[in-house]
């Protein structure tokens, strides 16, 4: 029985034994190693080795990426109004020695951190902008502690902002000044489209306004076209009739017609004036013929005027 319980003492310390000296550390870890309560070493992923009783494994740290919630907090806006803000920060272990030594708790360290910068970046803008400006404070904040963060070992990647929450005063002051805003986007909006339709209007109105005046131009050119097309048609028959009757006058006999037909107009043209009742003076002798183409000329003359000469009544035999 003594044998049994020996036996049993023997493999439970070689069990202890063992797992003193050897260790396997996991992917993306890092362990720190401390010989007789100094800093020894810094195990990284795969299987180790350490002297029993004088190694010892202190602390184990994660090298993955780590996100922590950062408390909501109130901050101060640069036109004094409170505003609640958290956010969630982004980071990694790179130096397992640092991150186990150079503080004691380094979650707590840079969430106060985070904390207290958003503090600061958020009292340098006016609330109207805090909304706007979010990439600015988180690449603020990111950078501020990620200086402090280098003595620990400690990257930090980035910081995220999640909720800004105004008092409830406030909100339904900027839903007004919002809707404010909108209600003027539509007036000027509604009246920049009248200014337009007017406009349009006016042009369309111009536009038929010189189309109408290029209209009357092309016809008053049209019809000075036509009047001239016609004068001239006019004179070129005037001119070829008078060639006509030079023509005819030139040939034989031709001054024997015109004075017939002087004659026949004549005769014509008095018994119009004897229809007429106006006063006229005839030749003495009508048998003259001489005479009667004279006075059948000078009757011509005097019908080819708008208002015939007033003759002295004379009757003679």
């Amino acid at each position: 029985m003594g044998t049994l319980i020996v036996s049993v003492v023997i493999v439970i310390f070689a069990m202890i034994l063992i797992s003193r000296i050897a260790r396997v550390v996991p992917q993306q870890q890092a362990w720190v190693v401390e010989r007789l309560g100094k800093y020894s070493g810094t195990l990284n992923a795969g299987f180790h080795i350490l002297i029993p009783f004088m190694d010892a494994v202190r602390y184990k740290h994660s090298l993955k990426e780590i996100a922590i919630d950062v408390p909501e907090q109130v901050c101060i806006t640069k036109d004094n109004v409170q505003v609640a803000v958290d956010g969630i920060l982004y980071f990694k272990v790179l130096n397992a020695e640092r991150a186990s030594y150079g503080i004691s708790d380094y979650n707590y360290a840079i969430s106060q951190l985070a904390q207290t910068n958003l503090r600061s970046e958020i009292g340098k803008i006016d609330l109207d902008k805090t909304f706007e400006e979010r990439t600015t404070i988180n690449t603020a904040v990111v950078t501020e502690v990620d200086k402090a963060s280098e003595a620990w070992g400690v990257k930090v990647l980035r910081y995220e902002i999640k909720n800004i929450t105004p008092p409830h005063d406030v909100l339904a002051a900027m839903e007004k000044q919002m809707r404010a805003e909108r209600e003027k986007r539509a007036l000027i909006l509604q009246s920049e489209g009248q200014r337009d339709a007017a406009i349009n209007n006016a042009e369309g109105e111009k536009q038929q306004v010189i189309k109408a005046s290029e209209a009357k131009k092309q016809q008053n050119i049209n019809e000075a076209e036509g009047q001239s097309a016609a004068i001239m048609s006019v004179a070129k028959a005037t001119a070829e009739g008078i060639k006509q009757v030079a023509e005819a006058l030139s040939a034989a006999g031709g001054r024997d017609a015109m004075r017939l037909r002087l004659a026949e107009e004549y005769i014509k043209q008095f018994g119009l004036l004897a229809k007429s009742g106006t006063s006229m003076i005839v030749p003495a002798t009508v048998s003259d013929v001489s005479s009667m183409i004279a006075m059948a000329t000078s009757i011509l003359k005097h019908t080819s005027v708008a208002e015939p000469p007033k003759l002295s009544p004379r009757v003679g035999a």
